[in-house]
């Protein structure tokens, strides 16, 4: 029973908690054992505030208690990814750099949770500065796949899709910069959305101010109505980030059920570019096809791009050389060696070089939100093959030779650039059991669409259900 508990989604948690059913010290003592006895095989946390949690729970619980009016996330356990700032816990941003940094202010995201209730387990694991599509870095072991320890759960928000897959946390927060939402999810089989770019402020006092293009925090659960419940905790504008979006934000969990009848949806296997393993078009294919069964219409207009990963390189290490660079003389050994090819390829773009990769970034808009107006969604394979084992990234894709640090992402970064929201949908797996992800895109400030279609597709194939080996 226990682990049915901690498999509980916090919609179901919350009226519990509110009734008494379910102590808030209880369960938080609950994924403390379970942390303790699964993270030493995965390593998902990095930090972890048991003194604050438990003291946090109980004033939690003395409040439902009293019967006094609580949070949407009152009670519920969540965990933080350590490229948040959090005061009084520790945050590396996955860098030995900081390997004994403790903050004393918390990110905008870290103050949303705890203003809505959520209790803080700690801080998972992600690799240095979010740099990389999978979790490893000098802090300790890779971070590892629930599914099977000897595969990659993803990244940058590895940590948080292995803790939420494994059952070591009820909530999860993520962030996206490049796929850093959808791409643990995918491989891991737990749900993430990547907000439009500024729905969710990245105020949190991390690195040097720079300008941030393509980052966006966001919601990680096993639902799809956790994400929705996560999401309105975190989106709103802040004047501490001018890029935020001065708007309200809807209500996310409004049209959860109204399903996709009428909706036009675009499939494209491989956006004209990218190298995909067939077994991901096959259980991709398979899956989009739920849609069409649900009533939407489903087309394939051959939508192509061209590999835009030069201007995507150029602008996002340019802005991670803006955040880090200083560090660079004195620090260099302490870098993982993706995290100094980074900045090598940063320190080296010029003013011209900058501007040409911002013009390629504002064509793929364009181009994206012209095919738009015809289409209400798109979707495609999260991921352009399943979890793959640790530091043995693919070079060859169904025959296709792709640079091994972002070639079985290819879907996942061009959205960042684009400024677009998507989910990824746990959608099938592999002939050896790895999750397989479906990439559901809509047009920037459509997550509600985007909840919706990914909502539709979960009654149609529930997964919440499936647990991997280690849970």
């Amino acid at each position: 029973m226990e682990t049915d508990v901690a498999f509980t989604s916090a919609t179901e948690m919350r009226p519990l908690i509110d009734k008494k059913e379910v102590s808030i010290p209880e369960l938080v003592d609950l994924f403390y054992r379970r942390i303790k006895e699964h993270n030493p095989k995965l390593n998902a946390y990095l930090a972890l505030c048991p003194d604050q949690a438990m003291a946090e729970a109980r004033s939690a619980q003395e409040a439902t208690d009293r019967g006094e009016s609580v949070g949407p996330l009152h009670g519920i356990p969540i965990s933080v990814k350590d490229l948040e700032m959090t005061s009084g816990i520790p945050t590396t941003v996955g860098s030995a750099v900081f390997r004994d940094r403790t903050p004393d202010i918390n990110s905008v995201v870290v103050e949303r949770v705890k203003a809505a209730g959520a209790i803080v387990l700690g801080k998972t694991n992600t690799p240095e500065f979010g740099l990389s599509g999978t979790t490893e870095n000098k802090l300790g072991d890779a971070c590892r796949n629930p599914w099977n320890i000897d595969r990659t759960p993803g990244g940058s928000s590895g940590g948080a899709a292995a803790a939420l897959a494994s059952g070591l946390c009820t909530l999860a927060t993520g962030s996206d910069g490049g796929g850093s939402i959808r791409i643990p999810a995918s491989f891991s089989g737990v749900f993430g959305i990547k907000p439009s770019q500024g729905r969710v402020p990245r105020y949190g006092g991390y690195g040097l101010p720079a300008a941030n293009h393509f980052s966006q925090s966001g919601p990680m659960s096993r639902t799809v109505a956790d994400t929705a419940l996560l999401l309105q905790v975190l989106a709103g504008p802040d004047a501490r980030d001018v890029t935020s979006m001065r708007s309200a934000p809807p209500d996310f969990s409004a049209g959860l059920g109204a399903g996709v009848s009428r909706l036009r949806i675009a499939w494209s296997a491989d956006l004209g570019y990218a190298g995909v393993d067939p077994e991901v078009v096959s259980v991709t294919l398979g899956a989009v096809q739920v849609f069409a069964e649900l009533g939407a219409t489903v087309d394939e207009p051959g939508l192509t791009i061209e590999d835009p990963f030069q201007a995507f390189w150029d602008v996002f290490s340019t802005a991670s050389y803006t955040s880090y660079g200083h560090l660079m003389e004195e620090r260099w050994d302490d870098f993982t060696e993706y995290g100094q090819n980074t900045f090598r390829h940063g320190a080296t773009i010029t003013g011209p070089d900058l501007s040409r990769a911002l013009l390629r970034v504002d064509q793929l808009r364009r181009q994206m939100e012209t095919f738009f107006d015809d289409y209400d969604l798109l979707v495609t394979p999260t991921m352009a093959v399943p979890a793959f084992p640790i530091n043995q990234r693919p070079s060859v894709i169904a025959g296709k030779e792709v640079d091994p640090f972002w070639g079985f992402l290819p879907f996942t970064f061009p959205i960042n650039m684009t400024g677009q929201t998507a989910s990824s949908v746990p959608c099938g797996f592999s002939a050896d059991g790895m999750p397989i992800g479906l990439h559901i895109i809509g047009p920037h400030g459509s997550e509600a669409k985007v909840l919706q279609a990914s909502a539709a597709f979960e009654q149609a194939r529930p997964w919440a259900h499936l647990r991997p080996p280690i849970s």
